[in-house]
C-alpha cells in the first residue's frame, strides 16, 4: 500500500460503518431476494425488515454526508475514474432509497394492506397507496433489484482492481484498520 494514495485522508470512522453495514445488508438481501423461491423459503419477511433497515441507514448515511465531506480522491485519479466513481456511487445511493420504497410499496396496496413486521420487534405500516401504483413497485423492485445486483459486481471489482491490481491504498480509505 505504499502507493500514491497511501497518505489519502480516509473516510470517518462512522461513514465506514454506515459503508459495511450497508454493505453487508444489501448483499444479503440481494441473495434472499434472489433465492427465496427456490434455496430460501420462508425468508420474505426478513428480506423486508433488512429492507427497511438499509433505508433507515442509507437515509442516515445520506445525513451524515451532508455534515461531513468524504476525502478527495488522489490527484492521480483521471478524470474518467472520477466520474465514473461519482455517477456509480450516486445511482447506489439512489437504489438505496428507490428499491426498499419499492418493496414496500408491493405490499402496500393489497386488498387488506399488512404492515411489516421488523424483526419481530414493531410494525411499520403500510404506505397509503393503491393496487396500480403497488403493481408498479413490484415491477420496479424486480428490474432494479437486477440493476442493484450489477453495480455493486461493478463495485466491488473497482474495489479490487484498485487493491490488487493497481495497488494503489485507495481501498483503505474505506477501512477500520489504521497504519
Amino acid at each position: 500500500m505504499g502507493g500514491p494514495v497511501a497518505a489519502t485522508a480516509r473516510y470517518s470512522h462512522v461513514a465506514i460503518a454506515f459503508h459495511w453495514a450497508i454493505a453487508v445488508l444489501v448483499v444479503a438481501n440481494l441473495a434472499i431476494g434472489l433465492l427465496h423461491e427456490s434455496l430460501l423459503p420462508g425468508t420474505i419477511p426478513l428480506h423486508k425488515a433488512i429492507g427497511l433497515t438499509v433505508l433507515a441507514l442509507t437515509v442516515g448515511r445520506i445525513l451524515w454526508r451532508l455534515g461531513h465531506r468524504p476525502p478527495p480522491l488522489p490527484a492521480e485519479v483521471p478524470a474518467w475514474a472520477r466520474g465514473s466513481a461519482h455517477a456509480l456511487h450516486m445511482t447506489l445511493y439512489v437504489l438505496m432509497i428507490v428499491m426498499p420504497m419499492s418493496g414496500w410499496a408491493m405490499g402496500s396496496g393489497r386488498d387488506v394492506p399488512r404492515p411489516v413486521s421488523w424483526f419481530g420487534l414493531f410494525y411499520v405500516p403500510p404506505l397509503p397507496i393503491g393496487k396500480a401504483a403497488a403493481g408498479l413497485g413490484h415491477e420496479a423492485h424486480e428490474i432494479l433489484g437486477w440493476a442493484m445486483l450489477a453495480l455493486v459486481a461493478i463495485h466491488v471489482a473497482a474495489a479490487l482492481r484498485h487493491h490488487y491490481l493497481l495497488r494503489d491504498g485507495l481501498l483503505a480509505r474505506m477501512s477500520f484498520r489504521t497504519r
